[in-house]
């Protein structure tokens, strides 16, 4: 059997087709629909996933499951997205509407980032850990964790918002309403607030200018006293992060892993590491999911 995954994102909807060992088949991705309403979304939606299954040679018959990464909050049930600005999603019952769209296919919703490290769990950089963190660094901070070698949506089935953990007391103003979230020091919006774009940025720290290194120091203060904190709560094996920002490699990494080691507790701090999945980790992950209900 075979497993269809759907990441959808704010610019793009990608899509993919796994076997039951979590290889990609056949992918393909589309521009979301900005502007239009849910019925369009889901209409792209059909017609990528009929696109997947002809370039395979499969049938709907062959499809076990549909996984749909959603960048938003979902209820607890994971059946209804309460919130998801970039889609102009609010209390969508996305699920039972994807099962109507798709008859006789069991469907399952996940939060992108929690899709993301279940990806990095069964393909990726936390293969065999028990314990592990993903940061997702781009317009927002997204997390995900793996707790016991199982994704931990929290206690109450809320999931977990790792960028509105508050890091900075009375700090700069997030788009949750709140102050000082990890999310406003840690993500693009830092490098935003100072009228830059992060890629200028870094790439005019790469190229030795003052000005964009001090800023991309700060950054990196910033975003390795989030790292040390979560670590010092979790103590994980590993924290992997994804997103347009970890793609500044090593000059990120580099002094990111020299900073986390001089601030930890613990005398052998987790490996930082870049994702292995890049951005099909959250189509990989959402086609896991039919799956992980079962286990």
């Amino acid at each position: 059997m075979i497993q269809i995954g759907f990441d959808i994102g704010g610019t793009y909807i990608k899509a993919g087709v796994v076997d039951d060992q979590y290889n990609i088949l056949t992918e393909n991705a589309r521009p979301f629909p900005r502007g239009e309403n849910h019925k369009v979304v889901l209409d792209v939606m059909k017609d990528m996933a009929s696109e997947l299954l002809s370039l395979g040679k499969f049938k709907y018959e062959d499809v076990s499951s549909i996984g749909v990464a959603v960048p938003g909050t979902l209820d607890a049930r994971n059946e209804t997205v309460l919130h998801a600005y970039n889609l102009g999603f609010h209390h969508l019952p996305l699920k039972a509407l994807l099962e109507e769209k798709f008859p006789g296919i069991p469907v399952s919703l996940a939060n992108d980032a929690n899709a993301a490290a279940l990806g990095e769990l069964y393909k990726g950089a936390f293969v065999g850990c028990k314990t592990a963190v993903l940061f997702t660094l781009g317009t927002g901070v997204g997390g995900g964790l793996i707790l016991g070698g199982k994704l931990f949506n929290g206690g109450m089935g809320h999931g977990v918002e790792l960028g509105h953990v508050r890091l900075i007391h009375d700090g700069p103003l997030c788009t949750c309403g709140n102050r000082g979230c990890i999310e406003t020091v840690c993500s693009a919006k830092f490098f935003e607030n100072q009228g830059l774009e992060a890629k200028e940025v870094i790439d005019k720290a790469k190229a030795g200018d003052k000005r964009a290194l001090e800023i991309f120091n700060e950054y990196l203060g910033y975003l390795s006293d989030a790292i040390v904190s979560v670590s010092m709560l979790l103590d994980p094996e590993v924290i992997a992060l994804g997103g347009g920002i970890s793609q500044a490699g090593d000059f990120l990494f580099d002094p990111l892993r020299e900073l986390v080691k001089e601030k930890s507790f613990f005398k052998f701090p987790h490996k930082t590491v870049p994702t292995e999945l890049g951005n099909k980790a959250g189509f990989i992950g959402a086609a896991i999911l039919g799956n992980e209900k079962n286990n």
